[in-house]
């Protein structure tokens, strides 16, 4: 990941990291249901949400960013109930 002189930015794997590590210590030992597509279904909504925000809501450029066909970024952004220009 690049950085701009005099800004250090968390890798996602590390930011990840922290969160599943905060995520099981509030489980207290319980296993988790389901824990693939949970993860999979919390990501996906600001990843696809905040690609938009800096594309400023253009589709083409969204889907390009996230190596998606432009149909796959509509299937998802309907399947999400999401609105490309909120």
């Amino acid at each position: 990941m690049r950085s701009s002189p005099g800004h250090d930015i968390k890798p996602l794997a590390q930011a990840l990291t922290e969160s599943l590590e905060d995520y099981f210590s509030t489980l207290n030992g319980t296993p988790p249901c389901e824990l693939y597509e949970t993860i999979l279904r919390e990501i996906e909504v600001p990843l696809l949400s905040i690609t938009l925000k800096h594309t400023g809501g253009n589709q083409s450029k969204s889907a390009e960013w996230l190596g998606l066909n432009r149909a796959t970024l509509r299937k998802k952004l309907q399947q999400h109930k999401l609105d490309p220009n909120a």
